[in-house]
This record gives C-alpha cells, sequence and structure tokens, in this order.
C-alpha cells in the first residue's frame, strides 16, 4: 500500500446521511483546484476492515461515531497523539497500510482560540472518544485537572486511561443539574442530542463559557439556556470546521482554505451556530 494516488476520500460512521463533513472537504477542494470527490459512506465498526479493504488507493478518510476508538484497531501505524488520547478520527495512506491520527484535539483548540477562552476550571460532560479528544487539549490550554460528570460511571474506564497516560487528573461524578462542578469557567458537553437537555435547567453565569459539540439542531437546550445567562456559547460546528482543515492538510498536502470552508458550512447549515 502506497500513498494514494487518487483524489479520493470520505467520511465513515453510522448514522451518516446528517454529516456536513462532505460539504466542508469539497468546499476545500474547490477553493484549491482539486478534482478530488469526497463521499459519506455509511459504515459500523464491524464493516470497517472490508470498506478499506476496498479502498486501499484513496486519500483518506474522515470518521465518526461509532468508529473512533475502531480506527485504532485497523490501522497499522497510530500516531502519538491519537495513541495518547485511545481514539482517532482520520485515516491517511502509509506505506504499510493505514495512519490513524486525531483531528479532533486541534479542532477543539482552534474553536477556543476563536473565542479567547482561557479557563483555569474545566468540566467536560461524556466519557466517548470526543470527551478524550478534550483531555488533550486541555494540556494546550495549560490546564492539569478537571472534571468529568457522565451518565454510566463503569464505562468511563476509556477516558481515565486517557487521563492517565496524558497525566491529566480527573475527578469523576454522575450527571446531574445539581452538581457544583457545572459551575467550572468552561463546560464541554460531548453528549449526543438530547442528553444534556435536563442541564439547561440550572442557572448558569455570565462568567461561564460553554462548548456543545452538538450543531444540529442548534441551538440545543443546553446552548440556548447559557446563552440566556449571558455565558459564551461555542457550537459543535466550529470544531467540525477546525478539525475538518487540519484533515484537508494532512489529505491533500496543501493548507486548508478555512474562509471558504467556513462559508459552505454557513450556507450548508446557517442555523449551525457559526
Amino acid at each position: 500500500m502506497g500513498p494514494a494516488t487518487l483524489g479520493r476520500a470520505a467520511v465513515l460512521g453510522r448514522p451518516i446521511a446528517h454529516s456536513l463533513s462532505p460539504v466542508l472537504h469539497r468546499a476545500a477542494y474547490a477553493a484549491l483546484d482539486l478534482d478530488w470527490t469526497y463521499e459519506a459512506i455509511d459504515c459500523g465498526a464491524a464493516e470497517l476492515p472490508a470498506v478499506l479493504a476496498s479502498r486501499t488507493d484513496w486519500s483518506g478518510f474522515s470518521a465518526t461515531m461509532p468508529l473512533k476508538h475502531a480506527l485504532l484497531e485497523v490501522a497499522t501505524t497510530i500516531q502519538p497523539l491519537a495513541a495518547a488520547v485511545g481514539s482517532a478520527n482520520t485515516l491517511l495512506p502509509g506505506p504499510d497500510g493505514w495512519i490513524a491520527d486525531n483531528t479532533d484535539v486541534a479542532g477543539l483548540v482552534a474553536a477556543l482560540a476563536e473565542y479567547a477562552i482561557a479557563p483555569d476550571t474545566v468540566t467536560i460532560l461524556g466519557a466517548g472518544g470526543t470527551a478524550q479528544a478534550m483531555l488533550a487539549a486541555l494540556l494546550a490550554l495549560g490546564v492539569e485537572s478537571c472534571d468529568v460528570l457522565v451518565r454510566e460511571p463503569s464505562r468511563a474506564g476509556a477516558l481515565l486511561s486517557t487521563a492517565e497516560r496524558l497525566g491529566i487528573s480527573v475527578s469523576l461524578g454522575a450527571l446531574d443539574a445539581t452538581s457544583g462542578a457545572l459551575t467550572a469557567e468552561l463546560v464541554v458537553s460531548t453528549l449526543p442530542s438530547g442528553a444534556a437537555d435536563p442541564l439547561a435547567a440550572r442557572l448558569w453565569q455570565p462568567t461561564q463559557a460553554v462548548l456543545d459539540v452538538v450543531y444540529t439542531p442548534w441551538p440545543t437546550a443546553l446552548g440556548a439556556a447559557a446563552a440566556r445567562s449571558g455565558a459564551k456559547v461555542i457550537s459543535g460546528a466550529l470544531m467540525l470546521l477546525h478539525q475538518a482543515a487540519v484533515q484537508v492538510a494532512l489529505m491533500t498536502g496543501h493548507d486548508a482554505p478555512v474562509d471558504d470552508m467556513r462559508a459552505a458550512l454557513h450556507a450548508a447549515a446557517p442555523d449551525c451556530g457559526l
């Protein structure tokens, strides 16, 4: 398996029809004047090896749920960041097979940077692949400890392992609207759509920032409640934009045209929170 010669890429996941990744990547190809294609392929963990085996000459893949851990199992090479995080969202062709990488971390860091958010205290909601990436993003913010609130503590093992690899101290708690951890300067929800809705009932503060990785529908109940209180609220669409920009650069070898990608995303989903 050598470097890809065909300009073909795709996003893999299930469900996948709602994905806006094709909008972003295709806009980048157009701006870069590349005759590339980018598809959305319905794929679960069980089908992943077969999907990749029939596309060994492709230029790369983005991945979303439920594949962020499965990518590590099919890759021949795992980049250090993806290994430390324990999840990946990108596959790139290498000389001996697929290379797994993680651009979610860069996407989270860039999204927070646009709002000049530099918190001392952080609480993460959820324990999946995006929550793992957020732990790595904390290092870039200079934060060495955080709270994590989860619906099922017994399923937080992978996240705790990530924290140990990264050297971040995590205090694990139950996802509850009365939790004192929700007073953190930055609250990041990595929960699926609707799962954070019960937290909208609590009183948020204008000194807080809330990043909700959900971007459709937007605003989420959590985002709307925080905004009403004067808090800074960041849509997951911004993370999506910036992580896709890094993927474009990795796959094509060109600097990503972020402004063109942002414009295309806003045109395709004007209510996504950009």
